[in-house]
């Protein structure tokens, strides 16, 4: 049995592993914002065959709590043994273009808050001397595009963030996990336009990242032909690349 925290756990690939882990007896503590929702889904997981199902309210913007967040998880849990970072918001480019606030928000939701509880359970984690951090960031943050640069370059912050934190915690024996899923069918991209032949469900993206959580990657693609797709776009020269308004 492993000790599970997940951090944004009513999201949708975070919920659909969190079922995974759930067949597999494994204890999990869930984090979210909607504490009725967060509510059903304890249940949920619980009659699935979790072990067992704790609950902590959190709106991750408020940045105050994440300390005390942070350690009740490993009050109630003792040793962690893999903690999910999953939350996240999606609001369209052109919107945020013409906000400065929404734009400020956006990287607050999908950058400095994941930082803010990255920087505390790395701490715990250092001390623990063992454990994988895993944080759901995204293929958007390895180029910026004119379509996507303000969500982009929030992920691209934390996979820098991520990549720093990995040389860090190698040497304390713990693992720090990079996973930057592709296009995935969620209520997030609801609307958006998208080759469907390279749209995954939330199934094989949940599935891919139990599988290879604890393999030691530092960077994980889902699904795996994203890392091909983006190895091409990020080697286009920027004369070429700004001309193509991907």
């Amino acid at each position: 049995m492993k000790k599970i925290l997940i951090i944004g756990a009513t999201s949708t690939i975070a919920e659909t592993t969190a079922r995974i882990w759930a067949r597999e007896g494994h204890r999990l503590f869930l984090v979210a914002r909607d504490k009725e929702r967060l509510r059903a889904m304890a249940s949920d997981l619980k009659l699935r065959g979790a072990e067992a199902t704790d609950t902590c309210v959190l709106d991750v913007l408020d940045f105050d709590k994440h300390e005390s967040i942070v350690n009740k998880a490993f009050n109630a849990l003792g040793v962690i043994d893999i903690v999910l970072i999953a939350h996240g918001t999606l609001v369209p480019q052109k919107t945020c273009e013409k906000d400065s606030a929404l734009t400020v928000a956006q990287l607050n939701a999908n950058a400095v808050s994941v930082i803010s509880l990255l920087t505390h359970l790395a701490n715990k984690f250092e001390k623990q001397e063992k454990g994988t951090i895993a944080v759901i960031s995204s293929v958007a943050g390895d180029r910026g595009r004119p379509s996507n640069y303000v969500y982009g370059s929030a992920k691209s912050a934390v996979s820098t963030f991520c990549e720093g934190l990995e040389a860090r915690l190698y040497k304390r024996g713990v693992h720090v996990l990079d996973i930057k899923p592709g296009f995935v069918a969620t209520p997030m991209t609801y609307g958006l336009s998208m080759p469907a032949v390279l749209v995954a469900n939330p199934v094989q993206v949940a599935q891919c990242i139990v599988a290879k959580i604890e393999k030691a990657r530092s960077v994980l693609y889902v699904p795996w032909f994203w890392a091909f797709i983006m190895l091409i776009i990020r080697n286009i020269p920027r004369r070429i690349f700004r001309k193509l308004g991907l």
